[in-house]
């Protein structure tokens, strides 16, 4: 019996497209397996960091509904991952959402997704670096008992210098390839899930003797996304929701240094997403239980704890002595999640320029190491220089950034939804597998994050949105202004690449194309 398959043949297709099209870029080949993939996917989401930051947020959005909308925000994401799954088996490239969707939509597109995905993990890198300063000043204050060690995090220099000497760090190790990257990352990451299942054991205990005051027995309704009070205050807990879940696409950034690159990276993903899954919903229970989701004393909604949650309830939950390992953990989060996210961002600027997209001495790759160093370099680069320039213009310019950071998000994961089904469009009649895991699920993923996209638009364009701050006399909301101000810059520098490199945006470099069908015995 015969069936069609989308696989590479000798000297015909390679994924289902011609062999020519998709370009080789020097990377080590099967430097990661399927663990070592997973790992670097749920360090660079930064679980313990994304529960400190915005556990607190959730609540007071949506109050005893946040485990359901953390499995809210789980459901696009899932759906979007199934997108990339497919595309990568079919395309198994590491310049994933950029080459992707100028397969499936053409140079100019394809050219701004990768733009997207570029600007995003600038933001990111920019943000970890400046959370993991702030905790190491922080955990160093509370190692030596001192507050005025802790206060140097708030002296400007002294913060940049540490911020800048962080991102050269990562940038280092992220250079030095995946094998050191690996290793770095199985201590950190496993660092960080046992201290996290230590708080959440204890805030179970907690919460069973009833310690605090504030503390709420279970219920089976916080897992009902409909019982939340408005529609205004689901959207922007699913906004938080879907920023926590963000960054597991660096799985497949990796697939062509990963051990079986067309299955591998996809499995990868899908195991990083229930752990993380897993991981939040048991948080956010233990801690509901324990503390109760109030806007006073330790409530996780009371706005004075919202911004750092396990700094909070580190003590009353762990002691003095384990609540410590805390903020290690935190610190190691983020440390982690810096160093990993050069990942992406370093791939996708490798990519963009093997295929023309951008100057050709990005597509250097290290002869030694096996990566894209000078893209790397270049990452690290630009992130010390973008975030000191914002701490240095305004901090409330930094964390209107840090909010556009979202719009970013839902471009180009839904960008990359459409494009898997317009990719296989001629398969979706072949099985229902095919009509769901490349049609429906991604459509539906693609279109709820497009919502998402819209909707932060609508409200960013409200000055009060972010931090409160706007241009005088403009009467536009900075969020907004930046947000579709970085999309501008792209088009502008689109343009001007499309002057020096026109044969990539001819489509005669990656072509326009859908999988070939190859029938096998």
């Amino acid at each position: 019996m015969t069936q069609l398959d989308v696989r590479p043949q000798a000297g015909d297709t390679v994924g289902g497209v011609p062999e020519g099209d998709v370009r080789g870029k020097g990377l080590g080949k099967g430097s990661v397996g399927l663990v070592g993939s997973a790992v670097i996917g749920i360090s660079t989401v930064a679980p313990v960091y994304c529960l400190t930051s915005t556990l607190g947020s959730t609540a007071g959005e949506v109050g005893l509904q946040m485990p359901a909308v953390f499995l809210a925000g789980f459901l696009p994401m899932l759906l979007v991952a199934f997108a990339y799954r497919e595309l990568n088996k079919a395309v198994p490239d590491c310049g994933t959402s950029f080459t992707w969707t100028v397969k499936a939509f053409g140079p100019r597109i394809g050219w701004m997704c990768g733009w997207g995905l570029v600007i995003a993990t600038i933001i990111v890198l920019s943000n970890l670096a400046g959370v993991a300063t702030s905790y190491f000043w922080l955990l160093a204050g509370e190692i030596t008992n001192s507050p005025s060690v802790a206060a140097l995090d708030d002296n400007k220099l002294v913060h940049i210098a540490t911020c800048l000497t962080l991102i050269a760090i990562a940038t280092a190790i992220s250079y030095r390839g995946m094998t050191a990257t690996k290793g770095v990352q199985y201590a950190l990451v496993g660092l960080q899930l046992v201290v996290l299942a230590v708080f959440v054991a204890m805030a179970f205990q907690k919460a069973a003797a009833g310690t605090f005051d504030t503390g709420l027995d279970f219920s089976w309704q916080w897992m009902n996304p409909f019982a939340v009070e408005s529609m205004a205050a689901f959207t922007a807990g699913l906004s938080l929701s879907i920023f926590m879940y963000w960054g597991w696409d660096t799985c497949m950034t990796t697939n062509e240094e990963t051990v079986g690159s067309a299955r591998t990276p996809g499995r990868a993903a899908l195991l990083a997403m229930v752990v993380l899954v897993g991981s939040y919903l048991a948080t956010g229970v233990a801690a509901q239980m324990a503390v109760g989701s109030g806007s006073e004393g330790l409530g996780l909604g009371n706005e004075e704890n919202s911004g750092n949650v396990f700094a909070v309830l580190a003590g009353p939950v762990m002691g003095p002595v384990l609540g410590i390992l805390l903020f290690v953990a935190v610190l190691a989060s983020a440390a982690a999640s810096l160093q990993t996210t050069f990942i992406p961002v370093a791939r996708t600027v490798l990519a963009m320029s093997t295929y023309e997209a951008l100057p050709p001495s990005y597509a250097k790759v290290h002869p030694r190491f096996k990566t894209p160093g000078r893209a790397t370099v270049m990452a690290g680069v630009a992130t010390g220089a973008f975030y000191t320039v914002m701490t240095l213009v305004s901090e409330n310019v930094l964390t209107d950034t840090i909010f556009a950071l979202g719009l970013m998000i839902c471009f180009y994961y839904s960008l990359t939804a459409f494009a898997c089904a317009w990719f296989f469009r001629k398969e979706l009649r072949r099985s229902a597998r095919d009509l769901f895991f490349k049609g429906v699920f991604p459509v539906l993923g693609g279109l709820l994050l497009a919502a998402v996209f819209l909707k932060t638009l609508y409200d960013a364009w409200d000055p009060a949105y972010g931090s409160g701050s706007t241009l005088p006399g403009v009467g536009i909301g900075n969020v907004f202004l930046i947000g579709v101000g970085l999309l501008a810059l792209g088009l502008v520098i689109m343009e001007i690449t499309a002057r020096r490199s026109p044969a990539f945006f001819r489509g005669e470099v990656l072509t326009r194309s859908t999988p070939a069908l190859v029938v096998e015995d």
